[in-house]
């Protein structure tokens, strides 16, 4: 694989990691030729790659049977390349960015992240797998101590706190999701929060909503590395890739981090990086994005404590490379010196690319199987005058190719989650999905047993698995020998068709009502609305510790939405 490319108009340290891709071991620079012995044939130059880049993966550099064309550089241009490689632009940057840089689109679309990652994180925190992992995290203790979610009783050591929560937002799978494929807030709110709690000076909102955008950009950075990556996932979990590196990279900027210490905290985050998709559809899942945050954050406790990894871990195969097939990385560029009215030379990816968020707690493109389902009972009932089962003779499902999220009979919550059959079946039945329709009882019911067992899944060769480009198509064939078929594209909550501020803001309180009292419900919406000129985020901590009868069983709030 190479990423080579010959445009002049590349830059110097692209073509430098392209170089790195080739199978020879020799370097050729204005007519001098190097060799492995670090000596110039015609002077005597010293030639180090003490970055490891050579000594560690045996890659090599610039084929002698591939011109260098107008990209060829001196020997003193290509030592400052290697010197300020691909890991170092981004502990450079990750140091070097300020508020001054967050654009008001950047600010208004991580304030909607962060509100919605509260919300489905509190919510979260009723769930068995939450609530096992803190009873496991309760084991550990130390003199600092950070929030609970949702427990107003309740404190850990921080990274276990991250911990925790960040399994809370994911265990209903009901958090955010962004493009190419991850769950980019989970493993970074969390991470934040907790180490807030632990400052002598307590955060000012604007250093948490600037660190988070921190922690969200170098994971979106890093996912365009690959073409690989836009597709649904089919051998690792996204958030435990991409998600460790961006916990890491918002908690070094939250503790101002030098440029070398954030390189580091990178290195080291990646060598807790990962977890296979056999364990999507259980209750390990939502642990992949509770240990993104917790390593990401002591991966810069490491580092400010004087832990060095490898400082090429950006630019190696054998480093973040390892997961992805075509990875081709490039330098994050300078931070410049913009400002919030966007003048400067850094872009955030997220004012390009927004999240999609969820209206109903499954994977994501269970969101197109159940609008696609809806309005094809729609048509049904407005033919028929009304809708039964015993109308149905069977059902055709048309998605894209995925095995993870394919499970015609789902026997758990988790698996329930990431089935098309069961989701597209629960709103033909019901005419709608709520927070309840993953409850035991209803995965159980034989009316819903009875319709599964009459799904048939297609997967058509222009139904690509990527969230930007997948569709879904529900049809209803009758018994008197009728269908009736319908199609969608795009949901709504898709980032091309965002949900409105107030759904937004309904989905939350919906959410943190089940936890909360309602003066912290009002207040989180309001601190969140206004988070840039928050003084400091310690009125957040308390606000999500501010909960109801502990001992109250937990029902799901009337004010969930419904699909």
């Amino acid at each position: 694989m190479s990423c080579y490319r010959t445009a002049a108009s590349e830059s110097r340290t692209e073509v430098l990691r392209s170089w790195f891709h080739s199978e020879s071991f020799t370097v050729s620079l204005k007519e001098r030729r190097f060799h492995n012995t670090g000596k110039s044939k015609h002077e005597n130059h010293s030639f180090s790659f003490s970055v490891a880049t050579l000594e560690i993966c045996q890659t090599t550099v610039i084929p002698n049977k591939r011109p260098l064309h107008s990209d060829v550089v001196s020997l003193e241009e290509t030592t400052e390349m290697i010197r300020k490689g691909i890991t170092e632009s981004f502990g450079a940057a990750v140091h070097a960015l300020s508020s001054t840089q967050l654009t008001d689109g950047v600010i208004s679309r991580s304030k909607r992240m962060m509100l919605d990652t509260l919300g489905v994180g509190l919510l979260g925190t009723r769930t068995a797998v939450f609530k096992t992992a803190l009873q496991y995290s309760q084991l550990f203790t130390s003199e600092e101590r950070s929030s609970v979610w949702g427990k107003s009783d309740s404190v850990l050591p921080p990274p276990y706190a991250a911990f925790v929560n960040g399994i809370a937002v994911h265990s209903m799978d009901f958090d955010d999701t962004w493009h190419p494929a991850t769950h980019p807030s989970g493993a970074v709110l969390p991470a934040l929060l907790a180490l807030a709690d632990t400052l002598p000076a307590p955060p000012s909102g604007l250093d948490l909503l600037l660190a988070f955008n921190v922690g969200v950009e170098v994971q979106g950075r890093l996912m365009r590395f690959s073409r690989e990556a836009y597709n649904i996932p089919q051998r690792f979990h996204p958030p435990s890739v991409v998600g460790v590196m961006g916990s890491a990279a918002a908690s070094a900027k939250l503790l101002g981090l030098s440029p070398e210490q954030c390189s580091h905290a990178l290195a080291i985050a990646a060598s807790s990086a990962g977890a296979p998709l056999a364990n999507a559809a259980t209750q390990t899942k939502p642990l992949h994005v509770g240990n993104a945050a917790r390593r990401g954050l002591e991966a810069v406790r490491l580092a400010q404590t004087g832990l060095q990894g490898n400082p090429a871990i950006l630019d190696l195969d054998c480093g973040f490379g390892v997961y992805y097939t075509d990875y081709c990385p490039a330098a994050l560029a300078e931070a410049g010196s913009g400002s919030g009215s966007g003048s400067g030379s850094f872009r955030w990816i997220l004012e390009d690319q927004d999240v999609a968020f969820k209206r109903i707690p499954a994977h994501l493109a269970m969101h197109w199987a159940v609008d696609a389902a809806l309005e094809a009972r729609a048509l049904l009932q407005s033919a028929a005058g009304t809708f039964d089962l015993s109308q149905i003779r069977r059902v055709t499902l048309r998605v894209p190719p995925s095995r993870y999220i394919n499970l015609p009979s789902p026997a758990t919550e988790h698996q329930a989650r990431h089935s098309f059959q069961f989701n597209a079946c629960s709103a033909l039945l019901d005419g709608g999905v709520t927070v309840s329709s993953f409850g035991e009882a209803e995965i159980q019911r034989p009316a819903l047993r009875e319709l599964l067992s009459r799904v048939s899944m297609e997967t058509p060769q222009d139904n690509r698995p990527s969230f930007d480009e997948m569709y879904c198509e529900v049809e209803i064939h009758t018994q008197d020998g009728r269908s009736y078929a319908a199609r969608c594209d795009t949901f709504y909550g898709h980032w091309r068709k965002p949900l409105s501020q107030q759904h937004l803001e309904e989905k939350f309180r919906g959410n943190a009502a089940a936890v909360l009292l309602p003066e912290a419900v009002d207040g989180l919406v309001d601190l969140i609305g206004d988070v840039e000129t928050v003084r400091h985020v310690s009125r957040l901590a308390s606000y999500v510790r501010m909960t109801r009868d502990s001992q109250q069983q937990f029902k799901p709030s009337k004010t969930s939405m419904r699909v």
